[in-house]
């Protein structure tokens, strides 16, 4: 719900929002730039919230919240409240994200490697499930009713399907374990190990969420209608919930960055397809591969923090990739709008997205392998917060 209906069903709409509001496609991005302002909020104060509300209190109020700010964006017309509304949107759900990846996190540390990453890929999969429950509603209703109402029943069904994901999602919660509560001495992670993972999740944050933002209006500058819409949407959902299960066996056997390298790989090709043809197979193509790995890339980019970090780092570890993944988010829409303002139109900001892509695959791959065992001593850390001890 946080990220299937809050974040991406935003794309089904903006066509019919610029329309209707009169936006630039600048504007349009910016409504998903201040989403991702948000989220960069959310992700820094997801830690605090957890250290006072709990994991489960901070997750189940994050949801709570979203659900809240969907119907809210029914109600009113105003960008500068749209906006405000988006930016909401964005830190209750980056605040369920992280807090429930701790969640799922600690759920894994009882069984094997493959049955934590299954369990990760349990919960990443929700996105994809937002995404096809989405795309087989929005695009008929907006079909269907006035183009002045039809954006804002589209945001009613969205709060309503958000609140069954709320009542589904709060006994699950209830019964997860709180990870364990790092000791005031070692709240401090090696954060400098990880610096071209952060750099290349920065980039996917940038590149997916423009691709996400703007193919919809991409397709439909191309005469793509209300079903061929629904297919593709419902396609790259379905695709987003298989290949969260189909990456499992993969990226528990890769190590280091190869594992986010390759998955980031299979969505710089995917956001490619269409913009080298027009041919239905290319655009279901594209759908197939992108849906089917963008969210497999925070999977990975999760088990790399899991493999090399206590449980107690997990929540801050996450929370922190989440803020270089918030900040590429935040450029991404506004940068493509403005190119897709220009004489190339939306292909140019496409463009963009699937280059920002290649970009952070190849930096991925140069993050080196670090695993930690239960017996294993971490590094010590300073007060600086550099490691005084290789491993």
């Amino acid at each position: 719900m946080a990220l299937g209906l809050g974040r991406f069903a935003y794309a089904l709409l903006l066509p019919s929002m610029r329309l209707e509001l009169r936006w630039s496609f600048a504007i349009a991005g910016a409504m998903n730039t201040a989403n991702a302002f948000g989220y960069l909020a959310g992700a820094l104060l997801a830690a605090p919230a957890a250290r006072r509300l709990g994991m489960r209190g901070s997750f189940l109020g994050g949801l709570a919240v979203t659900v809240a700010s969907l119907l809210a964006t029914a109600a009113t017309g105003n960008t500068a409240v749209l906006v405000a509304l988006r930016a909401l949107v964005g830190v209750s759900g980056a605040i369920c994200f992280v807090t429930g990846a701790g969640l799922v996190a600690e759920a894994g540390t009882t069984g094997s490697a493959r049955r934590a990453a299954s369990l990760l890929a349990i919960y990443f999969a929700g996105g994809g499930a937002g995404i096809a429950v989405s795309g087989l509603a929005i695009p008929f209703l907006l079909a269907s009713t006035p183009v002045a109402s039809g954006w804002r029943w589209a945001w009613v069904l969205l709060a309503g399907l958000g609140l069954l994901a709320l009542a589904l999602a709060t006994p699950a919660a209830r019964a997860s374990r709180e990870p364990p509560t790092a000791p005031t001495a070692d709240r401090r992670w090696p954060a400098r190990r990880f610096r071209a993972l952060f750099v290349s999740y920065a980039l996917f944050g940038a590149g997916y969420i423009a691709y996400m933002t703007f193919i919809v209006a991409f397709l439909k500058g191309r005469g793509a209608g209300p079903g061929e819409i629904t297919v593709f949407w419902v396609v790259l959902g379905a695709a987003s919930v298989t290949g969260a299960f189909l990456w499992v066996r993969p990226l528990v056997r890769l190590r280091g960055g190869r594992a986010p390298g390759m998955v980031l790989g299979v969505v710089s090709v995917g956001a490619l397809l269409p913009l080298v043809s027009s041919s239905p197979e290319a655009v279901m193509g594209s759908a197939a591969l992108f849906g089917g790995s963008f969210l497999a890339v925070v999977t990975a980019v999760t088990m790399v923090t899991r493999r090399s970090l206590r449980p107690h780092h997990w929540t801050p570890a996450i929370a922190s990739l989440t803020v270089a993944f918030a900040l590429g988010q935040c450029a991404g829409p506004v940068l493509a709008g403005v190119l897709s303002d220009g004489p190339a139109g939306l292909r140019a900001g496409l463009g963009l997205s699937a280059a920002v892509l290649v970009v952070g695959a190849l930096i991925a791959l140069t993050q080196r392998h670090y695993e930690i065992s239960a017996g294993d001593p971490l590094p010590a850390v300073g007060p600086t917060g550099r490691e005084t001890d290789r491993w």
